[in-house]
């Protein structure tokens, strides 16, 4: 079984052994490849903002990291679409080696917490096209892309809704909404 939870100072070492893992992964590929960012993503775990959550396998320890914030990037999304509220997912990582489609728990888990919090949309962006078609999987609908000057980026949403996630999760104690 699998719960998502904040994560803490105590939990680097894993995600440095996950964001390592996924590293490897896109590197045997071809793929740009997250290592540049290794500390910054490995020191997310000290965020004080409580944005940064885990996904947790009793058995593997940590297995995703994902940014959960109420306040999206300042491009990709028109000014209508900020004032909404909303939950933005970025960051979201996963164990290569594991099956069970992780990062689709993880934003169904994100999509339920909203739901849960009266927030009625969840908002993500990707910039790599394989990603915007794996997240079309799991409900999301691209809104737009955009050309930035290094990326190009799809932009995604989803509504909220409540979900039956008892197979994969445990139920996700009450928390205060990100900040």
């Amino acid at each position: 079984m699998m719960e998502m939870r904040p994560a803490t100072s105590s939990d680097k070492p894993q995600v440095r052994s996950l964001i390592e893992a996924r590293c490897a992964w896109q590197e045997a590929r071809g793929f740009e490849s997250w290592r540049p960012a290794l500390e910054h993503l490995v020191a997310q775990c000290d965020n004080a903002d409580g944005d940064v959550w885990v996904l947790v396998d009793d058995q593997a320890g940590v297995v995703g990291q994902m940014l959960v914030q109420d306040v999206g990037p300042p491009w990709g999304w028109s000014d209508a679409e900020r004032e909404e509220p909303a939950l933005y997912l970025s960051g979201s990582i996963t164990r290569p080696e594991m099956q069970g489609r992780l990062g689709e728990t993880m934003a169904l888990w994100a999509v339920d917490r909203a739901a849960r919090l009266g927030i009625p949309w969840v908002r993500r962006h990707c910039q790599v096209e394989a990603v915007a078609r794996y997240n079309l999987t799991q409900g999301f609908a691209l809104v737009r892309e955009e050309q930035r000057t290094s990326a190009h980026l799809w932009m995604m949403a989803r509504r909220s809704e409540r979900l039956e996630l008892s197979d994969r999760l445990r139920e996700t104690p009450e928390l205060p909404r990100p900040r």
